[in-house]
């Protein structure tokens, strides 16, 4: 089923982030001000989270946390303690100042319950 605006701005406001809905999945991006750089120019840094594919009231949520090094291990136990499948931990840049990395979950339940859990979890990061 669809996944309307409505829905979607509502869990961007949980998230703090910036919604949009194609009617098929919801887009949200999350900022995050790291003052980072790759090959000396300045890079913009953000979470990208995916709501999609609704059924009996839960959707496939999938995101992309964009993590300082030194925050993985802390983010990963957060994310793991809410029962989020951790899918993958990489790097996208070579040359990149502060070291950027990259943790992928996803999880199939009520996208509310999803979006709340989702934020807790990105309490434990410097903002």
């Amino acid at each position: 089923m669809k996944i309307p605006m409505s829905l979607c701005s509502r869990l961007a406001t949980i998230l703090g982030g910036k919604g949009m809905s194609d009617g098929k999945s919801c887009s949200i991006t999350i900022d995050r001000k790291l003052n980072a750089k790759v090959l000396g120019r300045n890079y913009q840094t953000e979470h990208e989270v995916t709501i999609q594919s609704l059924k009996n009231g839960k959707t496939l949520n999938t995101a992309e946390i964009t993590l300082l090094q030194s925050e993985v291990q802390r983010f990963n136990d957060a994310a793991r303690k809410r029962n989020f499948k951790v899918t993958a931990i990489h790097n996208h840049w070579l040359f990149d100042k502060p070291r950027l990395m990259y943790l992928h979950l996803e999880i199939i339940e009520n996208p509310i319950v999803f979006a709340r859990k989702l934020r807790s979890a990105l309490n434990v990061l410097k903002k």
